[in-house]
Formats: structure tokens, C-alpha cells, sequence
């Protein structure tokens, strides 16, 4: 009887250790496979940004010795000038800007040193689009509509605050910074204007953080075209 279990023990653990082997040289020949693949390109990167005479580009190739942020260090800077404003942009060192113009219209070309190399082939997408949008907020600038849904949920502007009823003891007072226009065409609606999209919805988000919205009356603070999907409650 004991040679008999012996003997079972025996085939379980060498089919055991098999389909282990097995596995690892799977996944083994899975990652060979991967990083043998070629790099991608960025589609967004390559793709030229045009921008109409009303914008000034200037790219200053002095290196950034003192950045507000590490990552900045010894990055250029790009000045973009538009009816609305202005942006300043810090470029890596290794992305490379080139204006070209074609028909009338000025055309940017965003490029890098080695596409092979990961943080490269990342921040060239990213400064394409960075670019872009500073393109875009000043000459068009953005607008982010904020809606208040409950009931007694009000909002008016008195000066440079924000003041919402949003169902508390006391009314919620938010200052609002500088670069942004806020005005309230109806009392549960809020628009922000401003050309960086970037505070402009930062500024939406802290509006929002006072009423999230709630799934199961579908109440509080919506940014944009945001929806929630309604829970029903348990029911006893």
C-alpha cells in the first residue's frame, strides 16, 4: 500500500514539474518576442501643427539652469504669443523644433534625437500636443461649463468669489484666480473661460470636490459633459 502511494506521489510531481517547464518556456519565448519587436513612432509627434499669423512662436535655445522643477533642467523654452495671451513651455533638449512655411501658412515639425529610446519617443507626442494646446488657448482659449443639480443648489459671483448654496449651514465662498473668467448665466450653471486649459479645469475640479456627484439620486457637481449611472438603493 505504501509503494502504491509512493508511486502515484511520484507521477503527480513529475507532471507537476513538466507543466511548470512547460510554462516557463512559454512565457520565456513571449518576452524574447516582445523585445524583439521595433520601436513604434509617435503618430501624434510627426504630424506637422499649423498656426495662423496671429501667433508668435519663439523658441529661446538658452538652457534653463535655475527650472521651477527638476525635470526642467537644462530644457529650452518656447514662447507662444496669440491674441488672448501668452504661454511659455519648457522644451527637452533632446526634442528638436523646426518652422517651416508652406502656401502662406506656418507649419511646426516636432522631432527627437533617437525615437529608439522610451522617455524620447514619450515626450514627443506629449510636447506636440502641449504645444497644441497652447496654440489653441490663445487664439480660441477654452470654456469648461460647470452644472449644479440639486435642489436649493444655487451660484453667483460677488467680486472676484464664487459663492454656491450647495445644502450646508453656510454658504461655500472659492476665490477666483487669476487668468480665469467666471460668469453664472443661470443660477445652477457656471462657466469658465480662460486660455490654459490646464487651470481651467483644475479650477473646475476644486468647484466639484464641495459636491461629488452621487450615484443614487444623481446629485451634486458635474464638469463638462460628465454623467454618472444611477444605483438603485437596497431594499429591505
Amino acid at each position: 500500500m505504501t509503494t502504491m502511494i509512493t508511486r502515484r506521489l511520484g507521477i503527480c510531481l513529475n507532471a507537476a514539474s513538466s507543466t511548470l517547464s512547460t510554462s516557463a518556456g512559454t512565457q520565456s519565448s513571449i518576452r524574447r518576442a516582445f523585445s524583439t519587436s521595433p520601436a513604434v513612432l509617435s503618430h501624434i509627434g510627426k504630424q506637422t501643427l499649423p498656426f495662423g499669423s496671429d501667433v508668435v512662436m519663439t523658441h529661446d535655445q538658452t538652457p534653463i539652469l535655475t527650472p521651477r522643477v527638476p525635470a526642467d533642467l537644462n530644457s529650452t523654452t518656447l514662447h507662444i504669443k496669440g491674441p488672448l495671451g501668452e504661454h511659455i513651455l519648457p522644451i527637452k533638449p533632446y526634442v528638436k523644433l523646426a518652422f517651416e512655411q508652406e502656401q502662406g501658412d506656418s507649419l511646426l515639425s516636432v522631432s527627437v534625437e533617437d525615437p529608439t529610446i522610451k522617455e524620447q519617443r514619450a515626450m514627443w507626442g506629449t510636447t506636440r500636443a502641449l504645444i497644441a494646446n497652447a496654440v489653441t488657448g490663445v487664439t480660441e482659449g477654452y470654456t469648461v461649463p460647470v452644472r449644479l443639480v440639486g435642489v436649493g443648489y444655487r451660484a453667483t459671483l460677488e467680486g472676484n468669489k464664487l459663492s454656491m448654496k450647495l445644502g450646508y449651514s453656510h454658504p461655500v465662498e472659492i476665490e477666483v484666480p487669476e487668468g480665469i473668467q467666471c460668469t453664472t448665466p443661470l443660477p445652477n450653471k457656471i462657466m469658465l473661460q480662460g486660455n490654459n486649459i490646464q487651470r481651467v479645469k483644475e479650477f473646475a475640479f476644486k468647484i466639484r470636490k464641495w459636491r461629488q456627484p452621487e450615484p443614487y439620486n444623481q446629485k451634486g457637481i458635474f464638469v463638462g459633459d460628465e454623467t454618472i449611472a444611477k444605483k438603485t438603493s437596497k431594499k429591505k
